[in-house]
């Protein structure tokens, strides 16, 4: 990353800060809401949703309710966290980290489109690289 992200930069990132606890947090519960039936088909560990059910004895609807609050406290933490990075990390690492945040909202806001991509997110990939935008005066 050369001089975007000198040693203290990494540094700082290996001392989990905040900000990254709570993108981390963010894409994990994200990924698994959308995709925890699934994943119980194919026999895949339990997920976030499937150990809060078993810990709280609750059914699936009250977890992801519960679970989506924890994703909204994250983006909180992310967005107040972005203004207050150390000196040492540049608006570029900034960018790149909440930027992760930002694609699993897309990739995982309503439909595991990361897993079934050849559907809403071929669609949108294909509008954003192949179709040529067409402005009108």
């Amino acid at each position: 990353m050369g001089e975007k992200a000198p040693k203290e930069a990494f540094d700082w990132l290996f001392s989990e800060p905040k900000i990254l606890v709570a993108i981390s947090d963010h894409c994990r519960i994200m990924d698994d809401i959308v995709s925890h039936e699934f994943e119980q088909k194919r026999g895949h560990v339990a997920s976030v949703v499937e150990c809060y059910m078993k810990q709280y004895e609750v059914p699936r609807d009250e977890a992801v309710a519960a679970l989506n609050k924890i994703v909204e406290h994250d983006w909180k933490e992310i967005n107040k966290e972005t203004f207050n990075q150390p000196g040492f990390i540049s608006n570029e690492v900034m960018s790149m980290l909440v930027g992760l945040a930002k694609v699993m909202e897309v990739l995982y806001k309503d439909f595991d489109s990361y897993t079934f991509s050849e559907t809403v997110t071929k669609d949108m990939m294909t509008a954003l690289l192949v179709t040529p935008m067409v402005l009108e005066a």
